[in-house]
């Protein structure tokens, strides 16, 4: 719980100082897709010591070292799937990070990660928490489509309460309908 509060405003924070995007990753648009990269940075590149990055942000990391450098990259800097407004299919432009995550887990059978569903403010608590779990149920049948093993992945449905950003406009919405992959071991 701690950890996702600790992820959360690091975000918040993250786009205060880099305007609202960064490298590797960018806010969601109405309509348009897009990625945030996870707090600490942790991207295929890490350009204060010169290494290339082979493990996945988390407790012990996985080895992703099998990966593509595009794959590392769509693997390190992509863990939210952002969706539209009272949907919960998800859109294509997140193919790829999927599949990326799929083949991850596909080829680290001992690494598991937790689909976290979030919804906006707007609908009652009952809906928007059937609404996150439709989200992470969705998430979850494509990684099993890429390959993860059912066992690997857990799902969990917070609706409205724990959102990435407070507000009540349709930037905040935007960046609160989503699904967080939280990689465990």
């Amino acid at each position: 719980m701690t950890r996702l509060k600790l992820l959360s405003a690091s975000l918040a924070i993250a786009f205060v100082a880099a305007g609202c995007g960064g490298s590797g990753g960018t806010v969601p648009d109405e309509g348009t897709g897009g990625a945030v990269a996870p707090s600490g940075g942790g991207g295929a590149d890490d350009s204060s010591s010169g290494a290339v990055t082979t493990a996945l942000p988390g407790p012990g990391g996985s080895d992703i070292s099998a990966l593509t450098p595009q794959e590392r990259t769509l693997v390190t800097e992509n863990l939210v799937v952002y969706f539209e407004f009272d949907r919960s299919d998800v859109r294509s432009d997140f193919n790829a990070m999927l599949a990326a995550h799929g083949q991850l887990l596909a080829t680290n059978p001992g690494v598991s990660v937790r689909l976290e569903g979030h919804a906006d403010e707007r609908g009652t608590r009952e809906y928007n928490i059937g609404l996150g779990e439709r989200r992470s149920q969705s998430v979850r049948q494509i990684l099993l489509l890429q390959g993860a093993a059912a066992a690997q992945l857990a799902t969990v449905s917070y609706g409205e309460e724990r959102p990435a950003v407070f507000g009540s406009d349709e930037g905040s919405w935007s960046l609160n309908r989503r699904v967080e992959l939280i990689y465990e071991q």
